[in-house]
């Protein structure tokens, strides 16, 4: 268990971005904007926090960050998919 808190987060910055990514595709911009800022914001605070050597508020910094970008592509998702029963 202390060796998954030891070293950088670098799979949790890495599924971070790629929710970032999948919510900018879904069209997050548009439809869920305030979530997916609150994401991108998430993302560069564990980057700076992992320059830091900060890796425990850098895991958590990017974990947040993905649950913000997946929570803002659902929304997207959400505003562009058809009506039930269209």
């Amino acid at each position: 268990t202390l060796a998954g808190c030891a070293g950088a987060p670098l799979q949790e910055m890495s599924d971070a971005r790629q929710a970032v990514r999948a919510a900018e595709r879904a069209g997050a911009g548009k439809h869920a904007p305030e979530p997916l800022a609150e994401a991108r914001q998430l993302v560069e605070q564990a980057r700076l926090n992992m320059q830091k050597g900060e890796y425990k508020a850098a895991r958590e910094d990017a974990e947040k960050a993905r649950d913000k970008a997946t929570e803002a592509r659902r929304l997207a998702e959400a505003a562009v998919a058809p009506p039930a029963g269209a």
